[in-house]
Order: structure tokens, then sequence, then C-alpha cells
């Protein structure tokens, strides 16, 4: 587990006996600190905070106080080399401590004491603790070894409305806020974040009253990066005409895509209108967006065909052209004639690389990496005869990279305005470094987390994101790892600091699985930072960003889109869930794709007040 900031509360327990740290039942004046087991019915382990210690960040010393008395681990150099909890002294070295991974096994650390390197271990069983003391280093010795467990985290209730409907004279209908007086007691001075949940259109939904959509296709794709594609039978949220608003868009086997405008108020138009028919070749292994390619903010529709890149441009009509869309690239498709490229083994993204305002084409291939570049007449260059970097590739000699393993990502590391490539493996990240000449660098192994090795198992288990968690940062590596949220925050050179914990929650250890729950990262209050998103058990929870990349614990905005019954019974392989802003406010809003239709709860943060 990465080191966790100061603010959160764990246990140190011990990997041999499986006792946590502490004191004496009956603490003695000597403050010595051991192992023990704690009864049920009493008080519960002792706490601790990690708080950074002056000093070089390549080796980082940190000052280990208890959580309720505010005194340290101390080490008094005694002769019977015991460990105790003692009043904290400013720089003193003996009360700073090195963590350092326990090589192979992923949560496990040695306690390595600051002034002669010596770890902390376990005394003779007594008559009835263990005492803590310093031992040499021994590789073999489980006694030396200690993980870190956060307490259970804490939450609140925000303020929970819904919509209630109103008849008017003229036969139309409206809605308006009212409180839910089934909502868990609000925090104080909380403020409305989401409405309940409203049916806004009988359709699109995976009962068959409402279309019997759900995908023709299953195979994985990456979350949380650039270029997002969708399969036949799938739905998902666009901005289709260039005025801001998300539309509805799914796309069917015979129709193609299909649409239903945004009305501006949080509602969607009723008729269905094809946006872009079919190709003779449709195949179920095509996958589909909507991109600006060339910033005319306005959209065209692109096809990973079998045939290649299939692309219509959208002219000032609205109208798609042509029809069945031209073939802009014969590459990066699922036919042999286009590279054989695999939903479930290469991801491909659509991303400006060099900061030109055009999107341009990344794909990461077999072999390794693929790109081609958009130029000033709309045109897609033709691939090179080699990969500009064997690497990233899902073959063994391009690193093995596995699609359901190992997240990549494209993204400006180092502020030169070019996309450099982060990818998470199972030792850890690495990056390749995009030059102004447009080649990539070989990659660098720049950190020890985030990987299968460190407990990262799968994509959809551990989402990962690589985004800016304050406005003026660079990227951060932000990541729901086995125990809370994990952030490494970006140096701006193409290296990122050593990850930490920063929230105990959304995680494995509180619950969160990637087959119930999905996490997200986005702007709800229009701060331009980033918020944590989970669609947790009883509902939406949300965690605001505080502003300088650090969380405020979790709260339960939305009685909805939850997995338990009581709150819509959501499921992760039929409904889909997407923050997007259909109201034009500029902040996003929830919008699900249930059984009997779209679900809809309004973002309502500082905009509302209520009676």
């Amino acid at each position: 587990m990465p080191v966790p900031t100061q603010e959160l509360k764990l246990e140190i327990v011990n990997a041999a006996t499986g006792q946590p740290l502490g004191t004496r039942a009956t603490p003695g004046a000597d403050g010595a600190l051991v192992v023990r087991d704690y009864p049920e019915t009493g008080p519960g382990p002792q706490q601790w905070q990690f708080a950074p210690a002056p000093g070089a960040q390549d080796d980082p010393a940190y000052v280990i106080r208890h959580a309720v008395s505010g005194k340290v681990l101390d080490n008094p150099a005694a002769a019977d080399r015991g460990v105790r909890q003692w009043d904290a002294a400013a720089n003193k070295k003996g009360q700073q401590w090195h963590l350092v991974p326990v090589e192979g096994e992923a949560g496990l650390y040695l306690i390595e004491g600051a002034v002669d390197g010596t770890v902390l271990d376990l005394a003779e069983p007594g008559p009835d603790d263990t005492r803590i003391v310093l031992g040499e280093y021994d590789d073999s010795a489980q006694s030396q070894r200690w993980r870190l467990v956060p307490a259970e985290p804490e939450r609140t209730s925000d303020l929970v409305l819904h919509w209630t409907p109103l008849s008017h004279w003229n036969s139309r209908r409206s809605w308006r806020l009212a409180h839910n007086k089934t909502a868990l007691r609000p925090a104080p001075e909380a403020t409305p974040s989401f409405s309940n949940v409203l049916l806004v259109l009988e359709k699109f939904g995976s009962d068959q009253d409402a279309g019997g959509w759900k995908p023709v296709n299953s195979s994985p794709r990456p979350a949380g990066q650039l270029g997002v594609w969708a399969g036949l039978g799938e739905r998902f949220l666009a901005d289709t005409t260039g005025t801001g608003l998300a539309d509805i868009v799914g796309l069917k086997p015979a129709k193609g895509a299909v649409t239903s405008s945004s009305r501006g108020d949080g509602t969607f138009n009723d008729e269905e209108r094809v946006l872009h028919p079919p190709t003779s070749s449709a195949s179920p292994k095509d996958l589909w967006t909507l991109a600006d390619l060339t910033g005319e903010s306005r959209p065209g529709v692109i096809v990973l065909a079998a045939e290649g890149i299939r692309v219509s441009a959208q002219d000032e009509g609205g109208t798609f052209t042509p029809a069945g869309g031209e073939l802009a690239l014969k590459a990066f498709g699922h036919g042999p004639q286009a590279g054989s490229w695999l939903a479930d083994k290469h991801p491909r993204f659509l991303a400006d690389t060099t900061g030109d305002g055009r999107l341009d084409i990344v794909g990461c291939h077999d072999d390794g990496l693929w790109v081609s570049l958009q130029d000033d007449e709309g045109k897609f260059a033709p691939l090179a005869d080699e990969p500009v970097l064997r690497a990233f590739g899902h073959s063994e000699e391009a690193g093995g990279w596995l699609i359901d393993k190992h997240p990549r990502f494209l993204a400006d590391t180092t502020g030169d305005g070019r996309l450099d490539i982060v990818g998470c493996h199972d030792d850890g990240l690495w990056v390749s470094l995009q030059d102004d000449e447009g080649a990539f660098a070989e990659p660098l192994y720049i950190l020890d987390d985030f990987g299968v090795d460190q407990g990262w198992i799968s994509t959809d288990e551990h989402p990962r994101f690589l985004v800016k968690t304050t406005s003026d940062g660079e990227p951060d590596m932000v990541g729901f790892g086995p125990q809370g949220v994990v952030v490494a925050r970006g140096r701006g050179d193409g290296t990122f600091e050593p990850a930490q914990l920063v929230l105990n929650d959304y995680g494995q250890a509180q619950g969160w699985t990637g087959e119930k729950h999905p996490r997200l990262l986005a702007d709800v209050t229009g701060d331009k930072n980033p918020d944590i998103i989970g669609f947790g058990n009883e509902g939406v929870w949300v965690s605001h960003n505080n502003g300088d990349g650090s969380f405020e614990k979790a709260q339960l905005v939305c009685r909805g889109f939850g997995y338990n019954e009581d709150v819509g019974g959501w499921r992760v392989d039929r409904h889909s869930r997407f923050l997007a802003d259909i109201t034009g406010d500029g902040r996003v809003d929830i919008v699900g794709f249930g059984g009997p239709g779209v679900h809809v709860a309004r973002n309502l943060f500082r905009r509302f007040r209520t009676r």
C-alpha cells in the first residue's frame, strides 16, 4: 500500500502475528509499545498517522504519530532496543522512520529507523504482550514486516432532493424540487449536489418496452482514457451539434447511430432520429465515437471499421457526409487489410499529440506504438513501415501489455504541449516522453506503484486516471487501489512523486468492487478541479476536491443509480452511467440507461435554494 497522508488514520499490523501495534492494555510510564489482541467488547486497535519529516524528497522519512494522544514512535536507544511512544521533539532523528516496501509482497513494509537503519521487530513473547524492539534486518523474518490497515472511512450524507411533478392548465408538466424525507440525516450546512433520479425518456433502456438495448459485443475496453469507443447495442452521450449540450447516442445494428437531442433542461426529445446510417460493410466488431477532428466545433462520426478508419464530417446544416463515411486511413481497423486491430488487445486513442489543435490517431498493437498525424487539410498520414516505439504493445517483444491489466494513457507530463505515453505494467509506472520532433524516447521505469505486483489486479477492479488534480498543476496519477484512493503527483518533468493514499475510501478494503461499483473523476462543482464520484450500494457518493489535490470524505449525494434494489438495482453489465452536462450550466449531471429508459439526476451544486 502507498504511504498514506498524515490526515489518514491507520493500524500498523505485524505480518507474523496479525496483531496491531499499540500500548500495553495497562500503559506504563515507560511508553513501551507492543503487539497484542484487542477484545471485541473493548476499545479497538490503536491508530496512527504518518507526517512527512523535513528532508530529501527522494528518501522521505516520516514521524509516526498516535492519532489520539499525539505522541510519536520513538527510539530511546535503550539497552534492550525497546521502542516507545513519547512526546514529539523537533527534528529528532530518533523519531523519524523510513517505510521500505518488501520486494515481491504487495502491501508489506519494513519500518526502518533513520538513525542506524535497524528495523521494527518483535522481542521474545512475554507473559502478556510482545514488545516492539529494533533489530538488524533479516530478509527471512516475517516479524519485521508490517501492514498498514486504514481505519473505517468517515462518511456523511448531503441534502438529498427529488423532483415533484406539477400539472398545468395547458396539459403540460414541469417539476419542482422538494426534500426527500427518506434520505439520511444531512451534514450540517451541507449544500445539495444532485437531485434524486427522474425517468426522463422511456427509450434506450434494457427492458423490452424501452428498446431491449444490450451490447452486441462485450469486448473489454479501458475506461478513464482518451478516445472512448462504443460498439453496436451500446449507448453513450456526446455533443452531436457543437452546442455544448450532451445528447443521447445509441448504436442500432439495423439503423446505425440514432440520437435523442438534449432539450437543455435535463430532458431529451421523445423523437429518435437517425444520426448516421450504417455502412454496407458494417460489422459487430466496429467501434464508434463522435469527436471534433478539426477544431471547428462540429463533431464528426469516426468508425473503427474492418477496412480502417471511416469518417463522416458534419456540414453547416448538421448533416453527416458522406452517409456511409469516407475511408480516411487504411489502418487501425479490425480486418486483416487494416492491421487486424482487436478491441480486447489493442487500445486506440484520438488525441492531439502535437499541440496543433487537430486530433491524431494513436494505437498500441502487438509490436508497439503506432501514430497517424492529421495535417492542416484534415488528412491522416499513412502509417510508417515500423512502429514509432517498440513498447507498450501486446506481444512479449513489446512488453506484454494486456488491456485488462495494464492501462495506458496519453498526457503532457512535461508542459511542452506534446503528449507523452504513461503506462501501468506489472512492476509499476512507465513513461515515454515525446520530443520536439515527434519521436518517443525509450520508456523509463519511474515508480514502483499502480502495477499488478503492488495489488492493482485489473483495470476494472482498480480504475486509474491521469489527470490534473489542481487547476495549475501537472497531470497526476490517480487510482482506486486496494486500500482506497491513491495519488502520485506529477513533477512536470515526466516523473511522479511517491504515491500516497489520500482517502481511505472507494477501495476494495471499503467494499468497492469493479463488478458492482463504477468510480470516476469529474468536476462536479465547476471549479475546474476533478472530484471523485462513486456509484456505491446506497447510491452516488462524491468526495469534493479541496483545491490542492486532496479530497473530502465521501458524501452520499443521490439516493439512486446504486447497486441495492431500493436505489434502482443498477448493474454494470446492463446499465451504463455517465457524467455529462445536459443543461449547459457547465456542471456535469448524472445520466443512466436503466431498464425502463433514461434516468437523470440534475447537478444542483450551489444552484438552488429550497424552502
